[in-house]
């Protein structure tokens, strides 16, 4: 039964991310996996391009830009038909454009809107520098991605919102996310799948990412087509439209986050 039991032990270990012990191991190793804490913070700036496809009554491909600027800016246009869309955080304000809409004018977005857009803005994601955002991470053990193990860590965002992250229990990355956000008394929640995995300047990034409702993950599909770090870019990219700089001090949207 020794012999037995010594068995399970180095079977159940094969994978150093199986045996982490607490969050704070399970997040250094996944940060490792990754490409390593520096690597991930010499990036500057970021640029991904690719396609996102829609479902619905009438499926629709459209093309996509998201740019980041450290410590929290970023904008993501959508192209489709000719027009583009536009959401953008620039470090106190969320804006946007939604001509799909027939609203081609900026206007401000207002906090519950704009909660996704902020998850977008942190540079690194959540988990680097957890403590530092006012972030809380917990470890929840072991669980199942479509008939695969997983590593599953409970994230507290400092605003309330809850992110579980599935980590792969043998590359250590993620390969789903579910976001739980706490608007007005009611829950809004999102799933993430995350794949097709690369590496851009020594980090490893997903070039594949389905999300949508519990009910329907698959609602839509992005696919990148190309990931490039520290290229030129400019503050005036997400900086608030001069038409909305007197609508954001009337309404005292600032701060947001």
């Amino acid at each position: 039964m020794r012999h037995t039991a010594m068995v399970v032990i180095l079977t159940t270990c094969i994978s150093v991310f199986a045996c982490a012990q607490t969050a704070e191991e399970l997040v250094s190793k996944n940060l490792q996996a990754k490409g390593g804490l520096d690597r991930i913070q010499f990036a500057r700036t970021r640029l991904a391009t690719g396609r996102v496809r829609g479902g619905g009554r009438r499926v629709s491909v459209a093309t996509f830009k998201q740019m980041n600027m450290r410590p929290n800016l970023v904008r993501n246009n959508l192209t489709l038909q000719g027009m583009t869309a536009v959401q953008a955080y620039d470090g106190s304000v969320g804006w946007q454009t939604q001509p799909f809409r027939g609203r081609k004018e900026p206007e401000l977005m207002g906090e519950d809107n704009v909660r996704d857009l902020l998850l977008a803005a942190d540079f690194d994601g959540p988990l680097v520098d957890y403590a530092a955002k006012g972030n809380r991470i917990e470890y929840l053990g072991h669980a199942e991605v479509d008939g695969d193990d997983a590593l599953r860590l409970k994230v507290t965002l400092k605003n309330g919102d809850i992110v579980y992250y599935y980590l792969d229990p043998d590359t250590g990355l993620e390969i789903r996310e579910e976001i739980q956000q706490f608007i007005r008394g009611s829950v809004r929640e999102r799933v993430v799948e995350l794949g097709s995995y690369k590496a851009v300047g020594g980090v490893m990034y997903p070039f594949s990412i389905s999300e949508g409702p519990r009910n329907n993950p698959g609602a839509q599909v992005t696919s990148i087509d190309k990931i490039e770090v520290n290229v030129p870019l400019q503050e005036s990219d997400f900086a608030l439209p001069a038409s909305l700089r007197t609508e954001e001090k009337k309404s005292g949207m600032v701060g947001v986050r």
